[in-house]
């Protein structure tokens, strides 16, 4: 059989890394001691029994055998708009600024190709997520990422961007609470990212995926949307995996910009497949829950984080604990590489971890850390951590 060359474009694409650590655990002998995997972003709790009644009843309604709209049953949106007023206080229209789709993936593949001409630049910080880099690839654009350190708290300074990328640039892409370091995002944050797309006139899309998870239970992470002339000029997309703990139902929304959000339609409807009838009655379901149930599930994540950092003030392992998400991001303990520790960490312990350089340069030096497995792995993965005795 003829072995066919890859697209110039998928050729530009790095490995996903995800994959890269699938396969460098796949080298470790497990017979003796199982692999913990900290490295995962999946939520690992179970969906709310109501989110799970509402699909077993819908998925039996003739209505929903059929193709569904691009545009999301009308219920849906209502029920979007609805939960953007109750949370965040924010208004929305729900025919012109609300776009729903198969997961927030998709979303942050297509916005950047729905309102990127090719050559112009996505503007977002290093480290980020790593599919912020693959989507400026996939929309023919170049990619620039603000440096972050920990000196600043890993906010981005928007005055390094150099002004001849700033020109050239086709739209910000951010996301707070942030993946991979775990800051939250101030009013100031996305006052300055506000200010910087006004002058050079481009969108702002922020990808809101940890909205429930701050770094206490108190902390209610802010919405783009909320802050003063925001839907303007900007484009907030959620996602039902993380909130609502439905992480394999494929759920996600866009919210913001009315012109924007036109446009990221157009693409969807020639890209992408539509959201199952069924699937869509059961995420009304979930916007209509109790706060009180969404913050006892999300309580989990933060009792975990408490956990992990007594365990880490006590291997004497300096880290900020003011870290949202369900991650945790650790400076590597000094004389090591970020991708020499992680191996370490595999090769002597049987924990897995993501290593900072995977999600940019920036992130060199540093490690991710997952709160989702359960408390009895957690807590054999911080035991086997500790006997190596690292900060001694």
């Amino acid at each position: 059989m003829p072995d066919f060359s890859a697209s110039h474009l998928v050729n530009q694409l790095e490995e996903n890394l995800f994959s890269a650590l699938e396969k460098l655990a796949a080298q470790i002998d497990t017979s003796k001691r199982a692999l913990i995997d900290l490295s995962s972003g999946s939520p690992r709790q179970p969906t709310p029994p109501a989110v799970v009644a509402a699909l077993q009843v819908a998925a039996a309604q003739p209505e929903n055998h059929d193709y569904p709209s691009f545009w999301g049953k009308p219920a849906l949106r209502q029920a979007i708009a609805d939960y953007y007023q109750r949370q965040y206080g924010v208004t929305l229209d729900p025919e012109r600024e609300i776009a729903i789709f198969q997961g927030a993936h998709i979303a942050v593949g297509g916005l950047p190709r729905a309102l990127i001409n090719p050559g112009q630049y996505l503007i977002s910080t290093d480290p980020c997520y790593p599919i912020y880099r693959s989507a400026a690839i996939q929309a023919q654009a170049r990619f620039y990422g603000i440096p972050l350190d920990a000196a600043h708290q890993f906010h981005p300074d928007f005055s390094r961007v150099p002004e001849e990328i700033a020109q050239d640039a086709g739209l910000l892409m951010l996301n707070y609470p942030h993946n991979p370091t775990g800051t939250i995002a101030t009013p100031a944050l996305f006052d300055d990212a506000l200010a910087f797309v006004k002058r050079w006139h481009i969108p702002l899309v922020h990808d809101f995926a940890y909205a429930a998870i701050g770094s206490h239970h108190e902390e209610k992470p802010l919405s783009l949307l909320s802050r003063p002339d925001a839907k303007t000029w900007g484009v907030e997309i959620y996602t039902l995996s993380k909130t609502f703990l439905m992480a394999g139902w494929r759920v996600g929304f866009a919210t913001g910009n009315a012109s924007a959000i036109a446009a990221f339609k157009k693409l969807h409807t020639h890209s992408y497949s539509t959201v199952f009838g069924a699937v869509q009655d059961a995420a009304i379901a979930a916007l209509k829950l109790p706060d009180e149930e969404v913050t006892q599930r999300v309580a989990v994540y933060h009792e975990r984080r408490r956990r992990v950092l007594d365990a880490l003030e006590a291997m004497r392992w300096p880290v900020d604990a003011h870290q949202g998400t369900f991650f945790l991001w650790l400076p590597v303990p000094a004389g090591y590489g970020t991708q020499q520790f992680t191996e370490y960490l595999l090769s002597e312990a049987q924990v897995l971890v993501a290593p900072g350089h995977g999600f940019g340069t920036g992130g060199e030096g540093y490690i991710r850390l997952s709160l989702t497995v359960d408390d009895d792995k957690l807590t054999e993965a911080l035991k086997r951590i500790a006997a190596l005795k690292l900060f001694v």
